[in-house]
């Protein structure tokens, strides 16, 4: 059996191609997935714990709550102390912040929120053994610096150089002393990292004469248990001690939390792409089985048991998945080293192929073609021997009353109503129920689509008729000839479709929504935020005084408080300018009541609280302050809006209950308009600060919906691969086709069909088939979409659904596109149909 099922393979290697191909396609993003997924995680596990070794216990200061949050007692005495215990070479004082580096532009270096800074601290011999020096020294006096290898390459700085840093100290110029590498304990994938001189650094970052921590280098041999001990009896208050080894744990436990995230994203786009192809396999033993019904037959006939039969056709299938399952394991591989490539911000590693990806491949490449192909066998085996050798072929059109119809039907109808009841309800399992009603419509649509092929198709005869009267008329009747082959060809592309629009509309409308939330209410032209989130006070914004026709107004954040027992945050602002900064959407009230003393609310804040214009409301504070504050107008605010506050307060009734409130953002218009020079004046007014961004509205819309956008971008790229496998099925089912039509084919041509005119009638079935999926894809798509946008709703204010129509057409087009093309070669080979021979076959 198996010998002869090795000979149908050969024997039919052709048709089965594009199955092999659909199967290798699978296989191949599953292999890139998990390859992808277990390489990430052995680089970010290498590079967390880089460097620890050479650590034997890491001394660190604790904050103290009893003393308003400061740290534990390490200072040079302590460290000095532990240096002369027993078994310990050197302890190395280190301190850390932020601070970030500005490229000859002045903006800065590397990403922005992993720009670190940190002291050199040289032993006995000036070498600090954290970090190797490629190019000049350690800085020692209080105007140098040295720089990681990463960002003086991207800044194109030499040893010499004059840099600018800037901390939450403010910024200043260094010369850059030295060029240096390190390890994963200090410098951050994608980060910078600027060393100072230890004194600089602790003024910095720290307090003089304090270090946040203290590395301990112990002598070779040393039982690190006992060293810790003997490191605890001498650690102040407020200090604790941790091994080297413990601290690397510790660190690969929080780097790889979150690295499975994308490969399981990856996963489930493969299955996508699986459950695709098994629409390509399944329809392409279906036709194989049915054009070797006599074949198959005469083996019965001859003595071959319907068991025999049917395992020789599932070794087909097993052989066809086994050597695509191979074929998709080595190109998997490289597929993986390309994503590498693609996420350039995850570190460099060696790929990480593990017998477990191995296996997974191997067994989902070799079951799925037998899962597929085990339908249409057992369809073929139902048919009587002396029944089969007497026909050809045996179709089975669909009927309305049929299993499968009434089957479709009710797990439509029940897997919409569960959809609606999810998107409706909006509660917390909400988007389960989507899920689980979305798997159901689905599936009974894969189960109608025999039965919608011929309305759908009827829908659209007119315009083709209108095109080509012959071969519109010809392809709309080879279409619906067999109503099961067309739904199971239309099915994968719907799938691709579904998810394709869905991601449409959930983009759209969220760019929307986030466009409207961040620009919206805002007039001014610039806003100053921090790089990496770091904090700035009201004093950030004093040098915009002697800015020349600026207005500008901080927006100063203060919080713990409860204002007619409500959690509120007070936002101080500057009465006399923020009305043209902000756009206020006043309901109630005037925002002129801010120059009194009073405040104004949002809308949603009011309404939740109860609150209306002229209310006096209580005010207390987490430090025992009270007070009494007034309403003085209510204005339309968005919940989830970063600009606009909840509680809009003037600054200086904000400064009577907290000194040093923290700056969310400043805000800034100039004398005509946004220009260059006005942005780089802005920038010079505040120190050329590379902490400090200056955005204008533009940079507000790209940077709060560039994440939206990079995820959508990869999401597409990965519905690709289910596009291509459909319009795989599309050619698979044209080409078969041709197969089993040449006596049909070759009676046209010798009534006087062209070649040009049968090359026209398969290119339009291949749009037939397209438009059938695309439209059903579309539907469901945009249904989808708007079900999850529902549950957004109730979270996110002023989320409304956007259709993108543009978008939405743009991938109805490419689809019909893809099936043109999946049509190219099956037409090529209909045109070429030997008259003769055609109409001579039996």
């Amino acid at each position: 059996m198996f010998r002869t099922a090795l000979r149908n393979v050969f024997a039919h290697k052709a048709r089965l191609l594009m199955t092999a191909f659909a199967v290798m396609l699978g296989v191949t993003f599953i292999t890139g997935s998990l390859v992808y997924g277990d390489s990430l995680k052995q680089a970010t596990t290498a590079q967390a714990t880089d460097g620890y070794e050479r650590i034997a216990v890491n001394v660190a200061a604790e904050a103290d709550p009893a003393n308003g949050g400061r740290p534990g007692d390490l200072d040079a005495r302590t460290a000095t102390a532990l240096a002369k215990l027993p078994g310990v070479v050197a302890a190395a004082g280190r301190v850390d912040g932020f601070a970030a580096v500005a490229d000859r532009d002045g903006k800065p270096l590397g990403n922005g929120k992993d720009a670190q800074g940190g002291n050199f601290a040289p032993a006995a011999d000036g070498k600090d053994p954290a970090y190797r020096f490629t190019e000049g020294s350690g800085p020692t006096g209080k105007d140098t610096i040295a720089l990681d290898e990463a960002s003086a390459a991207q800044g194109g700085y030499r040893v010499g150089d004059t840099v600018r840093v800037g901390t939450n100290k403010g910024a200043s110029s260094y010369t850059l002393s030295g060029i240096f590498r390190t390890d994963g304990t200090k410098l951050r994938a994608g980060g910078s990292l600027t060393l100072f001189a230890g004194a600089t650094a602790q003024k910095l970052f720290l307090e003089p004469g304090r270090y946040q921590n203290i590395e301990l280098t112990a002598t070779p041999g040393t039982d690190v248990t006992q060293l810790v001990s003997r490191v605890e009896s001498v650690l102040p208050k407020g200090t604790s001690a941790v091994t080297g080894a413990r601290l690397a744990q510790i660190q690969a436990n929080l780097a790889t939390s979150g690295t499975s995230t994308m490969s399981q994203i990856l996963v489930g786009f493969s299955a996508v792409a699986l459950f695709v192809a098994t629409f390509l396999i399944s329809n392409t033993f279906t036709m194989l089985v049915a054009r070797r019904t006599r074949e198959l037959a005469l083996m019965r006939a001859v003595g071959a048991t319907r068991e025999q039969v049917r395992r020789i056709l599932l070794t087909e299938s097993l052989l066809v998945g086994a050597s695509a399952s191979v074929a998709g394991l080595a190109v998997g591989t490289g597929v993986a080293a390309l994503l590498q490539t693609l996420f350039a911000d995850t570190p460099a590693a060696p790929l990480v192929l593990t017998p477990t990806t191995v296996i997974i491949s191997m067994l989902v490449g070799t079951l799925l073609p037998m899962v597929a192909a085990w339908l249409p066998i057992r369809r073929a085996m139902a048919i009587p021997p002396v029944a089969a050798l007497s026909a050809a072929e045996h179709t089975a059109p669909a009927r309305p009353g049929s299993l499968r119809t009434g089957l479709g039907a009710a797990l439509v109808l029940t897997g919409t109503a569960t959809v609606v009841y999810g998107a409706l309800t909006t509660g917390k399992d909400a988007r389960t129920v989507i899920g689980l009603g979305a798997a159901l419509a689905l599936t009974g649509t894969i189960g109608l689509i025999p039965l919608l092929s011929r309305p759908v198709v009827t829908l659209l005869r007119p315009l083709l008729t209108r095109l080509a009267p012959v071969h519109g008329d010809l392809a709309v009747r080879n279409t619906v000839r067999d109503p099961r082959r067309t739904g199971a060809t239309a099915a994968a592309l719907a799938i691709a479709l579904t998810l394709a629009s869905g991601l449409s509309v959930l983009g759209a409308s969220a760019t929307q929504y986030l466009d409207r939330a961040t620009t919206h209410a805002l007039s001014a032209d610039y806003v100053v935020k921090s790089v990496g989130g770091q904090r700035m006070t009201p004093t950030t914004a004093a040098p915009l005084k002697k800015l020349a026709g600026a207005t500008y107004s901080p927006l100063n954040q203060s919080t713990g408080y409860r204002l007619g027992g409500s959690e509120s945050v007070l936002t101080g602002v500057d009465p006399a300018t923020i009305g043209k900064l902000l756009r206020y959407d006043v309901v109630e009230g005037s925002l002129d009541s801010l120059a009194k003393g009073q405040i104004a609310v949002a809308d949603f804040k009011a309404e939740q609280a109860g609150w209306h214009v002229g209310q006096t409301l209580p005010l207390e504070r987490q430090n025992d302050q009270r007070g009494s504050l007034t309403i003085g107008a209510i204005y339309q605010a968005d919940e989830q809006s970063d600009l606009m506050p909840s509680v809009t307060a003037p600054d200086s009734l904000v400064a009577r209950y907290d000194s040093t409130p923290s700056t969310a953002g400043i805000l800034v218009a100039t004398d005509g308009g946004p220009s260059r020079a006005a942005l780089a004046g802005v920038a010079h007014a505040l120190g050329d600060n590379p902490t400090l961004s200056v955005l204008d509205q533009a940079d507000i819309r790209a940077q709060d919906s560039r994440g939206i956008g990079d995820q959508l971008n990869v999401f597409y790229a990965l519905v690709s691969m289910a596009l291509v496998i459909a319009a795989l099925g599309i050619a698979n089912t044209l080409a078969m086709s041709v197969l089993e039509r040449r006596k049909e084919l070759g009676t046209l041509r010798a009534l006087g069909l062209d070649r040009a005119g049968v090359t026209r009638m398969i290119r339009l079935e291949a749009l037939l088939l397209g438009a059938l999926g695309a439209t059903l894809g579309t539907v469901m798509g945009v249904f989808l979409g708007w079900a999850l946008g529902r549950t957004l709703q109730a979270n996110v204010a002023g989320y409304e659904l956007v259709l993108p129509w543009g978008r939405l057409a743009l991938t109805i087009l490419i689809a019909l596109a893809g099936s043109l093309l999946a049509s190219l070669l099956p037409a090529r080979r209909a045109a070429r149909v030997d008259i003769p021979a055609a109409t001579a076959a039996q």
